[in-house]
């Protein structure tokens, strides 16, 4: 069998870290040697059509894609993960080469289709004040005024932000963006309370527009971006008139702004602790209650308040698949991906094949 004369290497590399193989299981299902799948690696041997087409299989792409062009694959510092000190360095390479593999797809989506103009300003932080200042200036951007954010979900959607989730991935971390000319937010395939995804998802707003081109994950940004989303879904001005004062928290009138805000009642008292409304004690005082009341993973009222889903995606695909039947397919194959990796990728299916109408006859067979 002849050699493939356009093979690249690092696109087999990225497939199966993709994937989340090592050279080792990946030799397993095609039977071939570790030592022969790293020469093909790193370039130094070339494979034949038949193992081309085993590689593909094995890995979820079409054998194309190992010829295709490879545009600039995401970086570290594009990839803001909340616990990156803790993720295995396998993980993180994973989402960085999913992430690479999604970006293509949508940069296919955004050639067919008018999506959101991307609005995350770019504002740089030094220090808390600074924080507050992003977070007021990203909600005059996106006319928000002053009042509790009906849904955060279309709020980075209509920023131009795509929202996923990595099959197999993302429960093994938090919710991370990647900044690409169409910035990614890949959530949780958890269910999590409803205020935890929205803070989530405005924590990543956060990196987005105060860390473009930071790698982060480390203490400092990850509080700066936690003091974003607290700043962001509980303004200043709002917050300071409507938060009770007194001695004693007043847990009812705290719960009551909870279902307002759609925010948890630990990042409410945070927020007064940050703005000085209430003491350090008193703080203290708060996260001990909810901590022997079992409130620290899900709180009262939690079921009480909607999750959100994203839409941009999947309406984007199904606008196309109506316009163009066939096309959101055409678009995965040109990116290079089968069914399966498409799911990792980008947590959605593939549209079914449109089936032939059976009003048509056949003239040329049976």
């Amino acid at each position: 069998m002849p050699e493939q004369e356009t093979f690249d290497g690092e696109r087999l590399r990225l497939a199966r870290v993709a994937q989340g193989l090592t050279l080792d299981e990946l030799g397993d299902r095609i039977s071939a040697t570790r030592q022969y799948l790293n020469q093909l690696e790193q370039g130094t041997k070339l494979p034949t059509e038949q193992m081309i087409a085993a590689l593909a299989a094995a890995v979820g792409v079409t054998p194309r894609f190992f010829a295709m062009t490879t545009k600039g694959g995401v970086r570290p510092e594009q990839c803001h993960f909340r616990k990156q000190r803790t993720t295995p360095m396998s993980v993180v390479s994973q989402v960085l080469a999913r992430g690479t593999l999604l970006d293509r797809f949508i940069d296919g989506l955004d050639r067919e289709l008018e999506l959101p103009r991307v609005s995350f300003p770019d504002i740089h932080v030094t220090n808390s004040a600074e924080i507050e200042g992003a977070a007021e200036e990203a909600r005059r951007v996106w006319r928000l005024g002053s009042g509790p954010v009906s849904s955060m979900m279309r709020v980075v959607e209509n920023a131009g932000a795509v929202v996923s989730f990595f099959s197999g991935v993302s429960e093994r971390v938090d919710a991370l963006s990647i900044d690409r000319p169409r910035p990614m937010i890949i959530r949780s395939e958890a269910k999590p309370a409803a205020v935890r995804l929205r803070f989530d998802l405005a924590h990543e707003c956060g990196h987005l527009i105060m860390h473009r081109g930071i790698e982060t994950g480390d203490k400092a940004t990850e509080s700066q971006a936690n003091r974003f989303a607290s700043a962001f879904l509980l303004p200043r001005s709002s917050f300071i008139h409507e938060f009770p004062r007194g001695r004693l928290l007043n847990w009812q009138a705290i719960y009551d702004m909870k279902l307002r805000w759609k925010v948890s009642a630990a990042a409410i008292i945070r927020r007064a602790y940050d703005l000085g409304i209430i003491s350090a004690d008193q703080y203290r005082t708060g996260y001990i209650h909810l901590s022997k009341t079992g409130q620290k993973k899900m709180e009262r009222h939690d079921d009480e308040i909607a999750a959100e889903e994203p839409e941009l995606l999947q309406s984007a695909m199904a606008a196309l698949e109506k316009a163009f039947p066939g096309s959101v397919r055409r678009l995965a194959a040109e990116a290079g991906l089968e069914a399966e990796m498409f799911c990792n990728v980008s947590g959605l299916k593939l549209p079914e094949p449109e089936a032939p109408n059976p009003k048509v006859i056949n003239l040329f067979g049976h």
